[in-house]
């Protein structure tokens, strides 16, 4: 019997249509529209840097490429090109739309001849005091190899000389690491009048080349993508630090995997960029239109109403921890399980804080895989150090495109006493592990947070994520022996509570799916709900396949790439899929099992992915306290439930919105957990049906 898969490149390609879908939403404020724009554009970046390029490298190995992925990449990268050409159009003429909706509330993006005179002088004021000092043009008729940057955007010029000469041409890079993409122009006070720095610099281009005595100037925007992955050498006499700071280094000159470009830019141009570019597969260059770089919309300047925005919103306390009191005593007292960004993660940096100047903490172990850009968790782990704490930290050097920021925040830790091992040899190290031992009455204990998302108070405002509070010490004893192992690697601890990879999650899940099988043919209880970022690890999508025909009945909450395809008839009847993209990013995992009517409840840093079960540190940790599970069971059915932002995972992968009958009150799921938990901080109940 076909059993099907969905490709992860595809199914990855799909979630990001429901971004744009969210750009196209009129119920969405107009600046967060804009946003998710830039959401979809720096996706789409990444996308680019990392999957596309690792295909581009399988075509190289033929036939093995076959055996590695179960197909042929250049099947893939072929539906890969006609997907992003058809987002592409959309986008355009999404950009287009949002331009008109901006002008009605007046909010102007002009074009250079959309300028008036007043703004014209002003945009060659700004340019010459602004903007020209930041410029390196490019002659390429002078240096053949520039050096163009991955991630930034250019405009290649075509410089005309008198009648009868062939152009000459040039690059300049667009300085949005100096200069706001966006400069303000003046205007009515009830209007905002803005213009893109690529155009600034375009109006600029007489006074850039005034040297020369070209006549006409022609500059169109484009973007070079390189592959991202980092090649990690052998050499034996370099610390692992170097060699991921070379790796970077490298990085720099990767091999071009995208090649955007205006499509009006004349074809001899384009075809001497790419030359230039060392791009020889016409499917690596993407048709785009006058701007690129949308990312930057992610930061579109501060507008006057409220109403262009999502409503302010503001995390509400735990209702069992004082914001007064100790956080230890909080959590002597019951465990405790945070979800956010609905509440504060103050609640862990406290906790930190509180640990490094209490005089009966003896040491603190922590992972880091993600930091926020200043930090306070580092701060309270250097403070605890200086106060004589022991301090260790696992920070991992490959956690993709923070590698130099976690070399950097290294580097600060162990100036000031913090002892940091870089991961594990082999493996990426992706748990979110956090122990504190303290010694009290004698005996030590031992105080554990285990969670979903990275330790980091930025985008835990921005995703939703658990983080348990623990002193079981089944728990507690368990993620111990982790952090043994961090240390010593050549000891394989052995765990009966939490699931680790790469050494026991695969089997546990897999005996997990299968004795909800075997309840289903004994007439017993059996279902599985599952809510992950990624779903991809094709012998999970065909022990859930088993599963489904055996009678098990399966809900699944999948964000993002999703190899699985629910409701074919024979192969999965009894699974249903849905994604949730809204204003928070849906990034916490957790699963429960039915075991035959006693529940089993589990939050995990891992996707179902190989990569995940075979070559991270990942942790899944059991929920033991019924009252946690009941908050991890209605936090489900809520979810479930939603019929505003959730989308129908299915085989045709169309991103259709769950309907909603005529009778049906709207539920979105994201607006209605907020309500929950902060009625539940002020001590009232409220129903998820409700």
């Amino acid at each position: 019997m076909h059993r099907p898969y969905v490709s992860k490149e595809i199914s990855w390609l799909s979630f990001n249509g429901r971004v744009l879908q969210e750009a196209a939403d009129p119920s969405v404020p107009l600046v967060e529209r804009l946003k998710f724009l830039g959401i979809f554009s720096s996706n789409q970046d990444e996308f680019f840097r990392v999957r596309v390029a690792t295909l581009r490298r399988l075509l190289k190995l033929r036939k093995r490429a076959i055996q590695l992925i179960g197909t042929d990449p250049k099947v893939i990268l072929d539906a890969v090109q006609h997907l992003v050409l058809q987002q592409t159009r959309t986008f355009d003429a999404l950009y287009d739309q949002l331009l008109q909706e901006l002008r009605q509330e007046g909010i102007f993006i002009h074009p250079i001849a959309g300028l008036s005179s007043a703004q014209l002088a002003f945009v060659r004021q700004f340019f010459q005091h602004e903007v020209r000092p930041s410029l390196v043009p490019l002659l390429l008729h002078r240096r053949a190899r520039p050096v163009v940057r991955d991630h930034e955007i250019y405009l290649a010029i075509q410089l005309q000389g008198p009648e009868g000469q062939e152009p000459d041409y040039a690059l300049i890079r667009v300085p949005t690491d100096q200069v706001s993409r966006f400069v303000l122009l003046p205007g009515p006070r009830n209007e905002r009048h803005l213009i893109l720095l690529d155009d600034v610099i375009r109006i600029g281009l007489p006074q850039i080349f005034s040297f020369f005595d070209y006549t006409d100037f022609a500059a169109y925007t484009v973007k070079l993508t390189r592959d991202s992955e980092l090649d990690l050498d052998d050499e034996l006499f370099k610390s692992f630090p170097q060699k991921v700071q070379d790796s970077l280094k490298r990085r720099r000159s990767g091999v071009p995997v995208r090649f955007v470009y205006d499509r009006d830019m004349p074809a001899a141009m384009r075809q001497r960029l790419q030359r230039l570019f060392n791009i020889t597969d016409d499917e690596a260059c993407i048709p785009g239109s006058r701007y690129h770089n949308f990312k930057d919309f992610m930061k579109f300047p501060k507008l006057y109403k409220k109403k262009f925005y999502f409503p302010t919103a503001n995390p509400v306390l735990h209702p069992h921890i004082d914001p007064n009191g100790s956080v230890f005593a909080a959590m002597r007292r019951r465990d405790l399980l945070l979800h956010f960004p609905y509440h504060t993660f103050d609640h862990f940096i406290d906790l930190l804080r509180e640990a490094a100047i209490d005089p009966a903490v003896e040491s603190i172990r922590l992972t880091a895989y993600r930091l926020a850009r200043r930090s306070q968790i580092v701060n309270a782990l250097m403070s605890a150090a200086q106060n004589g704490k022991k301090v260790f930290v696992v920070v991992e050097l490959q956690a993709r495109f923070d590698e130099a920021a976690n070399l950097e925040w290294a580097g600060l830790m162990r100036e000031d006493g913090v002892r940091v091992v870089y991961g594990v040899p082999g493996l990426k190290v992706h748990s979110k592990l956090c122990l504190i031992t303290r010694n009290e009455a004698r005996r030590r204990e031992r105080y554990a947070t285990i969670g979903t998302g990275n330790f980091n108070e930025d985008t835990a405002e921005l995703y939703a994520d658990h983080l348990l509070l623990t002193t079981d010490r089944r728990i507690t004893a368990e993620t111990h022996r982790v952090f043994e192992f961090f240390e010593n690697n050549y000891r394989l601890p052995m765990f009966r509570h939490l699931v680790v990879s790469p050494f026991y999650a695969r089997n546990k899940m897999r005996r997990l799916i299968r004795h909800e099988i075997q309840a289903a043919g004994q007439g017993k209880e059996a279902w599985i709900d599952i809510k992950i970022n990624n779903l991809s690890d094709p012998e999970t999508v065909n022990l859930l396949y088993d599963a489904s025909r055996a009678g098990v009945r399966i809900r699944l909450i999948c964000r993002s790439m999703f190899s699985l395809v629910p409701g074919r008839p024979g192969v999965s009847d009894n699974i249903e899929a849905i994604s949730i993209v809204d204003r928070y990013l849906e990034h916490s995992r957790f699963f429960i099992f039915a075991n035959s009517g006693k529940p089993l409840y589990y939050i995990s840093s891992a996707d179902w992915m190989p990569r995940n079960f075979d070559r991270r540190v990942e942790v899944a940790c059991p929920i033991y306290d019924s009252d946690l599970q009941q908050e991890l069971r209605e936090y489900f059915e809520v979810q479930w439930q939603d019929n505003v932002k959730a989308r129908v995972l299915d085989e045709d992968l169309h991103n259709r919105f769950r309907h909603r009958g005529k009778k049906d009150k709207p539920l979105r799921a994201q607006e209605k957990l907020a309500q929950i938990i902060g009625k539940r901080t002020q001590g009232l109940a409220v129903s998820a049906t409700e």
